[in-house]
């Protein structure tokens, strides 16, 4: 039997501060970013998201893609395997973020590799429960098939118990920061 834990997420800046995002999670696998690891990304991000089109590839609560339009960028793509998760996001995301909103239900690697970017990513945050391992191929999935624009932004998160995930060797790494088992870093595309 699985236990359902509701709860929300509070957006900690920029237009639609204070708003909240409620979800809901089943599996355990919801981890919603910490306000304070959120402060230090937007913080590292506070310059680079006007305008910006966003893509937050393992949506979950949505918080981190929410946060982006709140503080100035144009739209977010987020995309989760999970029908419950999707459901939510399009029940929560509406009214904070309008139509600055697409959500896309399905595995993010494969649907890299099955689309066509129309219009590429400046800010993609990479942020899977970190036992699945996805952070390596869908960074590399990104990168292979021209998902993101010229000096791009990458948010990956990983467990810095484990090795760092490998990333495409055209990204160099801008900021690092270590919270409690969360290794968070930030990188640019710069070819």
């Amino acid at each position: 039997m699985s236990k359902k834990n509701s709860s929300s997420v509070r957006i900690i800046g920029g237009r639609h501060r204070g708003r909240r995002l409620a979800f809901t999670d089943t599996t355990g696998e919801v981890r919603p970013s910490s306000d304070r690891l959120r402060e230090t990304l937007f913080n590292w991000l506070q310059f680079q998201l006007h305008g910006a089109k966003v893509l937050d590839a393992f949506a979950g609560t949505g918080a981190l893609g929410a946060e982006a339009v709140s503080r100035g960028a144009s739209h977010a793509t987020f995309i989760d395997v999970s029908a419950q998760r999707c459901e939510q996001l399009t029940l929560s995301l509406p009214p904070v973020l309008g139509g600055q909103h697409t959500i896309v239900r399905g595995d993010a690697v494969n649907w890299l590799q099955q689309h066509t970017p129309t219009e590429p990513f400046h800010l993609v945050f990479v942020d899977p429960p970190y036992h699945l391992n996805l952070q390596e191929p869908f960074c590399h999935a990104l990168q292979q098939y021209a998902w993101l624009a010229d000096s791009a932004l990458i948010y990956v998160e990983s467990d810095h118990r484990h090795p760092e995930p490998k990333v495409p060797s055209q990204w160099q790494l801008e900021k690092t920061a270590t919270m409690g088992q969360i290794r968070a870093q930030l990188y640019r595309c710069v070819s």
